[in-house]
């Protein structure tokens, strides 16, 4: 069974998270997403983030037909022990290519997807807060 694996925040869900993780689950027999927990969200993205809480992104994510399962993760080694328990295929933002990757040295392989402008969480909550 090839496992697949996806992590990152998914705050608020676009149709960008959603391509990829139709991608991600094209590319094995099922697909783990890992998320930011809230507290890990605040320091990497600021105060006013996340917009929606673990529980509710892990919710709407556990929902889409592409996702077998979710799970939270609070610290740079919570990331790791998930790779090295799964030893997933991991897909990646082409973004991220050339860089270190948490967890990487536990996946038999890393993909990377080219991201969909003009898709970001970070440009939609700007856009609501400015009208």
């Amino acid at each position: 069974m090839k496992q697949i694996f996806v992590n990152g925040t998914f705050d608020i869900l676009h149709p960008g998270h959603v391509q990829l993780l139709n991608y991600a689950r094209s590319q094995g027999d099922s697909l783990l997403v890992a998320i930011d927990s809230d507290r890990r969200v605040r320091e990497l993205k600021g105060n006013g983030r996340p917009v929606n809480t673990a529980h509710d992104r892990k919710f709407m994510l556990e929902h889409l037909r592409s996702v077998d399962s979710v799970w939270i993760f609070d610290s740079d080694q919570e990331l790791e022990d998930i790779c090295r328990l799964h030893n997933p295929v991991m897909v990646k933002g082409s973004d991220y290519r050339g860089r270190s990757i948490i967890g990487q040295q536990y996946c038999k392989e890393i993909i990377f997807y080219d991201r969909i402008e003009p898709y970001s969480t970070t440009r939609a909550i700007q856009n609501i807060g400015s009208r």
